[in-house]
């Protein structure tokens, strides 16, 4: 077997490969995640180094105050040039809840203020996080030509695009890559939005690849989520959307023993071998977390194993309102 280390691809303007798994920051910025510390998280992000993961994905807006960049800073000291480091501009706090902000000045401030916390003068990518209906996304994608231009970042990504919003950036500001959602239950992505980054060279750096937990099948199989659970506005975890869930997830675990790996390796070992993706957010606030995603690399699933997760989607059929930005 090889090791996570093989599991490394290329992203344009980098000398730098990434992991093919990456530690999304969002859990330990401890905005909707209850528990998270910064004692674990700081033990979290030494795991994922350790684990062979190199590609860390922060924001601006991970914490009212920067806590995710904060943590990164204090956890990478010493080793920044060693990781690839991604970070994102364009939403902000407003009180208790985020509002979107992407004029050129307020890129360049967040930019600037996004480097001072994470203690370094540069970072490897910069996305914009999502366009600002009150801006276009040409003259956003301006500022963050200016700000590659002026060495801040070293390639330039866009988060939460459709695909006429991606080509109208890309000519420009040259993309390097793209955010998106993307698991086995939203492949909107799939139909024009992958081939155009791979016949353009684009990253494709994808999340939700356990649909917020619902994949990685460790959450109560009653459905019987706390009320207050956002998740419950989802339509992946209502009706009978959740039970055809359960029916395929029982189909996973078969596929997962046949492996020898968890459900969740399972899933995240498929996305990331899928067309076009070049690495696989996953978010952890605890080692134990990101060891077992980290686990997705340094293998591959069989022709037997693939073919059995392609009848399992066929039996489910397609999930309905949950095809964006294709």
């Amino acid at each position: 077997m090889s090791t996570p280390n093989a599991d490394r691809r290329a992203v344009a303007h980098s000398s730098k490969q990434v992991s093919a798994v990456a530690f999304g920051c969002w859990p330990i910025a401890g905005v909707t995640t209850l528990g998270a510390n910064k004692a674990d998280s700081l033990a979290t992000v030494q795991a994922a180094l350790d684990a062979g993961i190199n590609h860390f994905d922060t924001a601006y807006v991970y914490g009212p105050n920067g806590e995710s960049d904060a943590i990164l800073a204090e956890a990478l000291a010493g080793g920044r040039d060693e990781v690839y480091l991604a970070t994102k501009g364009g939403v902000h706090y407003e009180g208790d809840s985020m509002a979107q902000d992407a004029r050129p000045d307020t890129l360049k401030a967040e930019c600037e203020a996004s480097l001072k916390r994470l203690g370094t003068d540069h970072v490897d990518l910069l996305y914009l996080h999502s366009p600002d209906p009150n801006v276009t996304i040409e003259e956003s994608a301006g500022a963050l030509r200016e700000l590659k231009e002026a060495g801040k970042t070293l390639a330039v990504g866009a988060s939460n695009c459709t695909l006429e919003q991606l080509q109208a950036f890309h000519a420009v500001c040259p993309l390097a890559a793209v955010q998106l959602p993307y698991n086995l239950l939203q492949r909107g992505i799939e139909e024009q939005t992958l081939p155009w980054c791979q016949a353009n060279g684009v990253a494709a750096m994808t999340y939700w690849p356990l649909m917020k937990g619902l994949l990685a099948d460790g959450l109560p199989r009653n459905g019987k989520l706390d009320p207050n659970d956002k998740r419950l506005t989802y339509p992946m975890y209502q009706g009978e959307e959740w039970e055809r869930n359960q029916a395929f997830l029982a189909e996973l675990r078969t596929v997962a023993e046949s492996a020898a790996k968890t459900v969740a390796q399972v899933v995240i070992n498929w996305t990331m071998h899928r067309p076009g993706i070049t690495s696989v957010l996953c978010g952890a606030k605890r080692p134990w977390q990101i060891e077992e995603t980290a686990g997705a690399m340094g293998w591959q699933l069989d022709e037997d194993q693939l073919a059995a997760i392609d009848a399992a989607l066929d039996r489910r059929g397609e999930a309905a309102a949950n095809r964006q930005f294709t």
